[in-house]
This record gives C-alpha cells, sequence and structure tokens, in this order.
C-alpha cells in the first residue's frame, strides 16, 4: 500500500504544459485510428491469448471514445508460430479465427516461438519471414481494404535476468524480427506498432529502482503480467493516435469562472466558500487508482513509475486558481477524493490518478469487458475449436446462443461506458 500512496503523491502535475497548449496539442492530434463499424481481430500467439493488452485496448477505446460503435474479436492461441499451432495450420487459423469475422482492423503479433529460444538458427528466421508474408498476403486477398497493424513481438525479459544460453540474448532475436517487421510495413504500406523496445526501456527503469520487483513485470520472462501488458496496450494505443486527454478543467475560484475547458462540459459554477460547479466529461479515465488498489505485488505501481503511460494515455487535469492560502478538500458527489493546498490546486492535479466515481466507473466498463471476452474465448476454444468437425447436433445453436449473451454484455458494457455529469466540491480545511 505504501507504493500506491507514493504513486499518488507524486501526482501533482505537470506542467510544462499549460491549458492552451493542451487544447492546441489535441487540435492538432491526428483522428483516432479506429472507426464506428470497425471489426477488430487481435491475432497472435500466448501472449495475445493471456487477453491482457488486448483487453486494456479494448477498455481504453470504449472509454476514451463511448461513442464509437467497435466490435473486438481476441483470437491468440498459446504456442503459435507463424505456420500455425495448437489451434491448427495457418490457413484454418486464419478462416476460423481472423476472416470468419469480416474484420476491418486486424493486429498480428507472432515471432516469440518462431525464434525458439537456445535452439534458434538462421534457418527459423528464413521461415518467420515466408511464413508471416504468407499470412499478409493471405489476409490481403481476402479481405483487401483491411487496415493491418504489424505488431513487433512484445520482449523476452533479458533484462532482469540475463539469457546466457543465446550470445546477445534471445531478445536479440525479437529485435531483428521487428527490424524485418519494419521494413515490411514501409514496403506493403501497412502499420506498425513497437511492443518490445518501450517495453525493455520500462524494464530497464524499473530494474535500476527495484531489482526484485522488476522480474514480477514478466515473471517467466516471455508471458507478462498485466504490468507489463498495460505498457504494451499504451504501445498500441499511441501507434493508433489515441487521445491521452479524458478532459482538462481550470477554474477561476475568485471569479467563479470556467478559465478553460476541454472535452466536458462546466455549469452550475458557485464561487466563494465552499467552491462548487457541475461537470459532465466526454469519457471516462483508465482506473489507474482501482486496479492499483488490487496490485498486491506492486509489479503495476512499478511499471507506471517507470514509463510515461500517464502522460500518454490517462491525463484529466484539474486546475483550480485563485483560492486563499490554505488546505482544501475536493469531494466529488460526495465522495472524497483528496486534499491540496490552494499552491498545488492552482498548479494542477491529475484525477485520472485518484478513486473518483468516475474511475469507478471505468472499472465496472473493465468487468464487463472481461466478462465478454471470457465468454468469447469458451465459446470458441472448448466448443467451437475442438468440436467443430464431430457431427454434434446442437453445436451450433448452443454457439449461436452464446453470441446473443455476449451481445448483450458488450451491450451493457457500451452503456456503462457512457459519462455521467458530477457534483464537483472544494471546502477549506479548518
Amino acid at each position: 500500500m505504501k507504493q500506491i500512496r507514493l504513486h499518488r503523491s507524486a501526482v501533482l502535475i505537470l506542467s510544462a504544459l499549460t491549458a492552451a497548449s493542451l487544447a492546441l496539442a489535441a487540435a492538432d492530434r491526428k483522428p483516432f485510428y479506429l472507426h464506428s463499424g470497425d471489426t477488430v481481430v487481435f491475432y497472435g500467439d500466448s501472449i495475445t491469448d493471456q487477453r491482457l493488452y488486448t483487453m486494456l485496448t479494448e477498455l481504453f477505446a470504449v472509454t476514451r471514445y463511448p461513442t464509437l460503435n467497435v466490435t473486438f474479436v481476441h483470437s491468440g492461441w498459446g504456442g503459435d508460430r507463424v505456420t500455425g499451432g495448437g489451434g491448427g495450420p495457418i490457413d484454418l487459423r486464419l478462416q476460423r479465427d481472423v476472416f470468419a469475422y469480416n474484420p476491418t482492423v486486424l493486429t498480428i503479433m507472432l515471432g516469440m516461438n518462431d525464434g525458439k529460444y537456445a535452439n534458434h538458427t538462421a534457418a527459423d528466421d528464413a521461415t518467420y519471414f515466408s511464413g508471416y508474408q504468407h499470412i499478409v498476403d493471405a489476409v490481403r486477398q481476402q479481405l483487401p481494404t483491411e487496415r493491418i497493424t504489424l505488431i513487433e513481438p512484445s520482449p523476452y525479459d533479458d533484462v532482469t535476468r540475463p539469457f546466457i544460453l543465446q550470445p546477445d540474448g534471445y531478445n536479440a532475436v525479437l529485435l531483428k524480427y521487428s527490424d524485418w517487421l519494419q521494413k515490411m510495413a514501409e514496403d506493403k504500406r501497412l502499420d506498425v506498432a513497437d511492443l518490445n523496445r518501450p517495453v525493455v526501456e520500462m524494464l530497464r527503469a524499473a530494474n535500476t529502482s527495484d531489482p526484485v520487483g522488476a522480474q514480477k513485470i514478466i515473471p517467466d520472462r516471455v508471458h507478462p503480467g498485466v504490468a507489463g501488458h498495460l505498457i504494451m496496450a499504451e504501445q498500441l494505443l499511441k501507434a493508433w493516435n489515441a487521445r491521452p486527454v479524458v478532459s482538462d478543467v481550470a477554474i477561476d475560484a475568485a471569479a467563479g469562472n470556467v478559465s478553460h475547458s476541454a472535452f466536458a462540459t462546466i455549469t452550475d459554477v458557485h464561487a466563494g466558500e465552499p467552491l462548487s460547479w457541475t461537470e459532465a466529461d466526454e469519457s471516462l479515465p483508465l482506473p489507474f487508482a482501482d486496479l492499483l488498489a488490487g496490485d498486491r505485488d506492486h509489479s503495476l505501481a512499478l511499471a507506471i513509475h517507470s514509463s510515461d503511460v500517464t502522460q500518454a494515455l490517462n491525463r484529466e487535469p484539474l486546475q483550480v486558481t485563485g483560492l486563499k492560502p490554505g488546505s482544501y478538500k475536493l469531494t466529488i458527489d460526495g465522495a472524497a477524493v483528496g486534499t491540496w493546498t490552494a499552491g498545488e490546486l492552482a498548479q494542477g492535479i491529475n484525477l485520472a490518478e485518484f478513486e473518483t466515481p468516475m474511475s469507478k466507473q471505468a472499472m465496472g466498463v473493465r468487468d464487463l469487458t472481461v466478462s465478454h471476452i471470457e465468454m468469447h474465448q469458451f465459446r470458441w476454444r472448448t466448443l467451437q475449436a475442438p468440436l467443430e468437425n464431430v457431427g454434434l447436433q446442437n453445436l451450433g445453436s448452443t454457439e449461436k446462443a452464446l453470441d446473443s449473451l455476449e451481445a448483450e454484455v458488450v451491450a451493457r458494457q457500451r452503456a456503462a461506458a457512457q459519462p455521467k455529469p458530477h457534483a464537483y466540491r472544494i471546502a477549506a480545511v479548518q
């Protein structure tokens, strides 16, 4: 719990960026990669099969852009290579687990298993390159207008524990694959996201400050926990031009005026003691504080501190000027958020780093997101894949029933992501 308090005390922002520069940056930012009506398929091996960076990516899209109508399908299979794996050969995997959903957006992350770890040879590289080329060509032929994001494979952890079975460590093989994917993306005009180097950079920073804790970010050196997946999701969302700002509000307490607001509507401002207003944001924050409350090994807090993920994805600045010297307590809908001095509030705080009614709402969206993902996983991996050729009479109707149930959960997820107005109150602490 100590690290959580340190995380919150570090929240006093920010700010080389003024409200005006934030607004300008938002205006200049490219549009978000996803559009209403898109279907996204996440394709990959066991790291995608963990359904963590994919879940966090979906959660961000649903909460930051609550008016978008995007369908997400999670199609990772543990052990997969570019030639396929436990779910069947690659052409079967593509037909059943990609093409069947008629996606408009496809992400592909493969490579961890293709390099064969300590048994790596040059022949493995040739197989990877030709196999990946086959995947892209097959997708282009079947879905010529689909937008493809090639994901540079997430790292093997050579940082916290050196891998002595390869001269340069195993991640060097994955970086070679990453360089090749970058070149392929340029040649074929595909999109690309680097989920390797930024995660390694975070690991190095974490290893410097907490060597024991850093080993928990990728516990088995291959499969990250939620801490590593958060940084991976950050990189994919950066590649997709994700908006980092939830809302941006500045209020002059003395005048009772709204100095600045972006992605929020402010009404009913009452100056004096206490200061109060009603705020309706356009989106919800990622629930960092709520997730940190369950961070028993502190690896999530360590990853957040060792990266730029808060600045990149979760900025919800609130600035209140014109307060008399003293300490002030902020409540939202009657729930205490925190206490700051007048000077700290004038500098600004990042509400996205605290438990608020908005973060709790986002946590509910997260729970529904996990529920629909797990429903699809059961339908696909327990019923469809192993039983599709057995000839069971009721298999199709059962799958349709599960699809209908999942659609109902997704509808609840979308409804839960719609922002609500909240009552803010800042009062002096005696």
